[in-house]
């Protein structure tokens, strides 16, 4: 089983540890970050979505003229425009790109940052509004015919899109997330990849058989993405202090502003394994995901790129085809991590896969 990486391109400098800097479109810093990423050996970067951000698919489309090879997973929330109209738009992303445009759905897991947009619906009702955007998005980019859709929340009569993804056979790749079982339902039907949090191995473990189950319904079997913050050093003993120095200026930025208890379930997920201790399973660290309520991608792999390497493979041989990956200082640790973690990483799977074979090799003589 090949494995892919996934970077991350912010829209200016900063992180939980870095104060922000410059203006909320920082383009030449978009530009440095995501050519460090593809020269670094990433095979794509995620390009976030947030209430008051810069808008996602144009930054992508920014992202896809300055790169020539790396691949574009676009954040997009479901319901605010119309989903014929948005399959055209990654379509034609992916024909500008050549072929490297992917879109992560996600429904959106705070309440009042939804209603910023206009976005009074229940938890319940967004997933129930996705899986019907995704019933329009996959056929407007597989129907030769003009079709009708009828749905609670969408109706629409002969629609039809001239542009298909740019090589059909593979299509647009379709990541989601949710830990709800209402996600769950949604993920088993539509995502090609699920993507979840850096919870622990036996989180992850069951987590990933509820998503198998669900797609077995749908005779559906979609791959796996694990979303980390590695933290690397030359010995175990920096990486840890690196990771506590990564929490003190976490704590002094965020003051005495205090988290309101997350609504979402993969953020509870999380907090429910902070509550375990601070580091869990060897290397997983949850001193931030406890700082900020475990608000996003939030836990950490800690230790040398070999320890850490290990680790990402513990969660590989339970079917993690995809790492997530960003620090908490986005250029530098980008820049180390494709020379120091990916690597290793690539090393140890082909190590895997050719072990794979030769047991096949030997079970079948």
């Amino acid at each position: 089983m090949p494995v892919e990486f996934i970077g991350f391109v912010g829209n200016h400098a900063g992180s939980e540890s870095l104060a922000a800097e410059g203006a909320p479109l920082d383009l030449d810093y978009v530009e440095t970050l995501a050519k460090a990423q593809e020269q670094g050996g990433f095979d794509r970067v995620l390009l976030a979505f947030h209430s008051n951000s810069p808008e996602s698919l144009l930054v992508a489309q920014h992202v896809a003229a300055h790169t020539h090879r790396l691949g574009l997973m676009i954040a997009h929330r479901p319901g605010f425009n119309a989903p014929s109209i948005v399959a055209r738009q990654l379509a034609t992303l992916d024909h500008i790109s050549r072929g490297r445009t992917a879109v992560h759905i996600i429904t959106g897991g705070n309440d009042q940052e939804l209603k910023a947009d206009g976005d009074y619906l229940t938890k319940a009702q967004r997933y129930a509004r996705a899986k019907e955007y995704l019933d329009i998005l996959r056929a407007e980019w597989t129907s030769d015919e003009p079709f009708d859709y009828r749905g609670a929340y969408y109706r629409v009569d002969g629609a039809h899109s001239q542009i298909k993804p740019f090589d059909r056979g593979r299509g647009i790749p379709v990541y989601f997330g949710g830990a709800s079982d209402e996600a769950i339902e949604v993920a088993g039907r539509h995502a090609d990849i699920y993507a979840l949090w850096g919870e622990s191995l036996a989180q992850v473990d069951e987590l990933l058989n509820r998503v198998r189950e669900a797609a077995r319904v749908h005779r559906r079997s979609p791959r796996f993405s694990l979303s980390l913050r590695p933290i690397i050093a030359d010995t175990e003993e920096a990486a840890w202090d690196k990771a506590r120095r990564i929490l003190e200026r976490a704590r002094a930025l965020r003051g005495d502003h205090a988290y309101a208890p997350p609504q979402n379930a993969g953020s509870q997920r999380l907090l429910e394994a902070a509550a375990k201790g601070e580091r869990i399973d060897q290397r997983l660290w949850t001193g931030i995901a406890a700082l900020t309520g475990a608000q996003g991608n939030s836990t950490a792999l800690v230790g040398t790129p070999e320890q850490v390497s290990e680790a990402m493979l513990d969660y590989y041989d339970l079917g993690i085809s995809t790492f997530l990956i960003r620090g908490f200082d986005p250029l530098v640790d980008a820049i180390d991590y494709g020379r120091e973690l990916l690597p290793r990483v690539h090393a140890k799977v082909a190590e895997r896969e050719r072990a794979t074979q030769v047991s096949a090799g030997l079970a079948s003589a």
